[in-house]
């Protein structure tokens, strides 16, 4: 039988006392802000890009294969030169990048759940929503480093937006806005379908004819009719419309409250039906 010796490691007085009136309280410490709260999910998020960078591919790889690819495969037989549909394609691609990234709210989400973190974060005495609303702000990190990432390169490629500084930067907000508010569906789905792998494949299949039956790659008035009807009521031709107009120095007033009312739409919709899942999750 082997005997071991257990070692007793003095505690300085100081951390003792610290101790001590941690665990002594006579009043409870006051409930953090949902603003407070949301932001440390936000810096969670923020978080897995330092220990897992590898996520990060999606952000800096994908937008600058997809903008040479379709510039160069393409940017010819559509536009006859590739420097001019390059004029046309960048607000495009500039969406479907940013769209795609929104998918992986909902898939970070599911993870969540499926390794136990969803059910410790809902018996923490904060604001409920906190962990989805941080959650959707730290990706939004992730979306604006993938918008730097695609307008940096087309500036390198040589695109010239007519609209300027300001109205590539309106252009940016707007469609975080966009982003922000259409991350509520995938988050939804999320919360109720059983693996990250069927949230993304789900996600995947509603967003493919979405963004390709669009107008970011050519003009809808060369498509027929029946595809065209769908394509002008498409959210994300909505979008890519009001942004190229920002980006062009043309935008319409109307095409801009199109997009944000479409963007209230979506949060209208989708944010009450992912809290009711939330907070019904068993």
């Amino acid at each position: 039988m082997i005997e071991t010796r257990q070692t007793t490691v003095p505690v300085p007085q100081d951390i003792q006392e610290d101790l001590q009136s941690a665990l002594f309280l006579s009043t409870r410490p006051p409930r953090p802000s949902p603003l407070a709260s949301s932001m440390v999910f936000g810096w969670r998020a923020l978080l897995k890009i330092k220990y897992v960078p590898e996520q990060m591919f999606d952000v800096t790889i994908f937008p600058v294969m997809f903008t040479l690819m379709f510039t160069y495969l393409f940017g010819g037989a559509l536009a006859g030169s590739t420097s001019d549909y390059l004029q046309f394609l960048l607000p495009g691609i500039l969406v479907q990048t940013v769209v795609f990234l929104t998918v992986y709210t909902g898939f970070g989400l599911n993870t969540d759940i499926t390794k136990g973190i969803f059910d410790r974060v809902r018996t923490l005495p904060i604001w409920r929503p906190s962990a989805l609303v941080g959650a959707l702000l730290g990706d939004a990190m992730r979306y604006t480093i993938a918008s730097i990432i695609v307008i940096g390169l087309g500036l390198l490629l040589g695109y010239r937006p007519p609209g300027g500084p300001a109205g590539v930067l309106l252009a940016v907000l707007l469609m975080l806005t966009f982003a922000f508010s259409m991350s509520w569906i995938w988050t939804m789905l999320g919360l109720i379908l059983r693996t990250p792998n069927s949230v993304m494949g789900v996600s995947m299949t509603i967003l493919f004819p979405l963004t390709f039956a669009s107008n970011i790659f050519v003009d809808p008035q060369t498509m027929p009719p029946w595809l065209a009807s769908f394509v002008d009521v498409n959210p994300i031709t909505i979008l890519v419309t009001a942004m190229r107009g920002l980006i062009n120095g043309n935008a319409a007033g109307s095409e801009i409250l199109l997009a944000l009312l479409v963007s209230g739409g979506f949060l209208a919709i989708f944010a009450p039906l992912t809290m009711h899942f939330y907070h019904h999750k068993k």
